[in-house]
């Protein structure tokens, strides 16, 4: 950019544009009726260069970043779409630039002028557009044309007067009409909101000037996020993800991240990830980027201006057909709360083991947060005669994960979308005929560690007003833990869902006949005689739980966030009259390590006396000797030298089925394998594999980059 922008027009600006975007949000979430919105917080607003670049943006779903600026670009290659100021266009088709089919979205163009230098952008999940189920997630389906309209990219406004026909053949396709119908009407007022408040920065500052301060926001962002890249160890992380069940198969599905960083520049490449499904857990290629967005902008961008900077130094390789690059007619119905969720997942794993070997961003390096979006819609005709739906928003009320220095916090939710929020109970029992037994924190579920994962919530509803509606239950994250540990420490628990029959009798609570559910039951007629229960995903845990301080194990027994049964048997914490037995705890504890690996190996060959000069994790070291550069334990136990491909001289178990009061359920095709320090019993990593396969070595580093980075 030129230097005729002084340094303070360029800030003002630059805030005014931030400001824009929350503007955006006031004015989508002040019209919209749908708890989707106004209480959940479950959308997106932002500003894109006319090329589709986004220049700033909200903090409510980070995996939406890139997804308008795929609509924006897919418009410029159409010339019959003619674009006239004061148009505004809406899609949702995944195969052109959406994440599926519920988030709707619309763009206007903002002229200054003939010339367009900007565009608004605003998306939101729709409860219902249509399709073979209610709520448009249709487990069984095996096209996209089963699961509700597919809007490609049309002109809703043109040249500012509503084009109602096109509005009543979107809203007809939904069981919602009104619903739908009103943010629709919220998102034309919030991509008003942005072209008023755009004008008046061109008005007052030109259009040129907007244009470069817009531009140079997004060189700012890159030239920081390559300079912390470059103060990162080049080298390989690897972190997978899995999901169990289709729709139509308890099949289990990977998706397989290969983070590559040298220099200023990182590649994801999810070549290892399973092929499309049949069902509709898939995600386009769109929804790829979209949560690679997520990982990207929270881990790596944490105090950095969100928009296309922290992107561009990132690339992406996947080949066609995979489950994240599904090809069309796949279905992608449940995208966003599974392949979209899982990728964001993995990425966040792979990048925090990178964070952890640095000195300067180890503090930073986190576990991952509420693995899984457990669903539950309901809907039917209220009371009243009319049609309702809800999408309940309170599974963003799971563990988030533990870091590196400090516990994850209770019901923390999801860092991609970090101002997410739940509704209050009484909000929902007036928006829609349901009834709260409960909402809760649950012990256990948060993952051991020296730092403790964040505990889930849980719930229990029944219907109230009516008697009878339709639910619609699915997830994945029951039969597999999404929520990893890093650095020895376990992930949260996974996620328990069942019905309960007959347990309300004239609204009190009885027995019942209760089911446990499996990842995808789908849609089910419900009653007011029974009621619904689910626990979520706590956080991952960080290091291992026996080197958590005793103090902090005895405070969570009496807090009820952990049982002494955990406190025991997994801290190795005995607690007694809720003070800390410690000669009992020490020799609990050494029990513990002895058990893990049989005995310790005293072999000195196999022992270095350096002192470490770099960390990989919280119990894994560099150190350097006369023999050469090794990874090496606590206890200074050799196992790796020349490469940090230290997993072939640990000790490993494998289990097929883990202990109960893990609360973690294995797929069948599942595994998980401890890996121990043979000369302490110190766990070192909790691995889950498929059961043909082996734990990867998840960080092949550049020992000279990591010494450098060390001095």
């Amino acid at each position: 950019m030129s230097g005729e922008i002084s340094a303070v027009t360029f800030e003002v600006i630059r805030n005014r544009l931030v400001a824009i975007s929350e503007e955006m949000r006031i004015a989508l979430q002040a019209v919209s009726g749908s708890p989707t919105v106004t209480e959940a917080s479950d959308f997106f607003t932002g500003l894109f260069l006319p090329d589709g670049a986004v220049v700033s943006m909200g903090f409510q779903v980070s995996f939406q970043a890139p997804v308008c600026g795929q609509v924006i670009r897919h418009i410029n290659g159409k010339p019959q779409l003619k674009v006239k100021d004061g148009d505004i266009f809406i899609g949702n088709d995944p195969y052109i630039g959406a994440l599926h089919q519920n988030d709707v979205q619309m763009i206007g163009p903002i002229y200054a002028g003939d010339e367009i230098i900007a565009w608004a952008g605003v998306e939101a999940h729709e409860t219902d557009v249509g399709g073979m189920d209610f709520a448009s997630w249709c487990p069984k389906a095996r096209e996209v044309y089963q699961e509700g309209i597919r809007i490609p990219c049309v002109k809703l406004v043109d040249q500012g007067e509503m084009r109602e026909d096109v509005l009543e053949m979107i809203v007809t396709a939904s069981r919602l009409p009104d619903q739908l119908g009103l943010d629709i009407r919220a998102f034309i007022a919030t991509v008003n909101v942005a072209r008023r408040r755009v004008t008046e920065l061109v008005d007052r500052y030109s259009a040129k000037t907007v244009t470069d301060v817009m531009r140079r926001m997004i060189t700012s962002s890159e030239v920081r996020l390559r300079a912390r890249l470059r103060e990162l160890p080049d080298g390989v992380a690897r972190a997978s993800d899995f999901i169990e069940h289709d729709g139509h198969q308890n099949v289990l599905y990977k998706i397989d991240c290969k983070a590559t960083k040298k220099g200023d520049k990182l590649t994801l490449d999810f070549s290892g990830s399973s092929k499309q499904a049949p069902g509709f857990i898939n995600a386009t290629r769109s929804g790829l980027v979209g949560g690679c967005a997520g990982g990207v902008l929270t881990t790596l961008g944490f105090d950095i201006q969100w928009n296309q900077g922290i992107l561009d130094p990132v690339e992406i390789v996947a080949p066609d057909g995979l489950i994240c690059t599904a090809q069309f007619p796949a279905p992608v119905g449940s995208a966003t709360v599974e392949t979209i969720w899982s990728v964001s997942n993995a990425v966040m794993a792979a990048l925090n083991k990178l964070l952890a070997t640095s000195p300067k961003y180890r503090y930073r390096a986190q576990c991952i947060s509420d693995g899984c979006m457990a669903t539950f819609n309901l809907g039917g005709i209220n009371q009243y005669g009319e049609p309702f739906g809800l999408h309940l928003m309170d599974p963003l009320a799971a563990g988030s994960g533990a870091f590196a220095t400090k516990d994850g916090i209770d019901a923390g939710g999801p860092i991609t979308s970090p101002v997410s929020c739940i509704a209050d109970v009484e909000r929902n029992e007036q928006a829609v005929p349901l009834f709260y037994l409960h909402r809760k924190l649950t012990p256990d579920t948060g993952g051991a560690g020296k730092f403790r994962g964040g505990l889930s919530a849980e719930v229990a509803l029944t219907l109230g007003g009516i008697e009878k509606a339709m639910a619609l239950v699915m997830t994945h994250g029951a039969e597999v833990p999404n929520t990893a540990g890093l650095a020895g420490g376990w992930p949260g628990s996974t996620v328990v869902q069942s019905m309960g029959r007959g347990a309300i009798e004239n609204g009190v609570p009885v027995k019942g006949d209760w089911e446990r559910f499996g990842p995808k039951p789908g849609l089910m007629p419900m009653t007011n005689r029974d009621v619904y229960s689910v626990i979520w995903q706590g956080g991952g845990g960080w290091g291992d739980p026996l080197e958590r301080e005793a103090g902090a194990v005895a405070h969570d027994v009496a807090s009820g966030a952990i049982t002494a049964d955990a406190a025991k048997e997994i801290y190795g914490v005995i607690v007694s009259n809720g003070k800390v037995d410690d000669a009992a705890t020490e020799g609990q504890r050494e029990k513990i390590r002895k058990d893990r690996v049989g005995h310790f190996d005293t072999d000195p060959a196999r022992r270095s006396a350096a002192a470490p000069v770099a960390s990989l994790s919280e119990g894994l070291f560099i150190a350097q000797d006369e023999r050469g550069m090794h990874v090496v334990s606590r206890a200074g136990y050799i196992l790796s030298t020349g490469n940090t491909a230290w997993r072939k001289s640990a000790q490993s178990v494998t289990f097929d089925r883990l202990p109960d009061r893990y609360r973690i359920d294995l797929h069948a095709d599942l595994r998980c394998t401890l890996q121990y320090c043979p000369a302490s019993g110190a766990l070192l990593a909790v691995d889950f594999h498929r059961k043909d396969e082996k734990p990867v070595d998840d960080l092949l580093l550049d020992l000279d980059s990591i010494a450098a980075m060390a001095s």
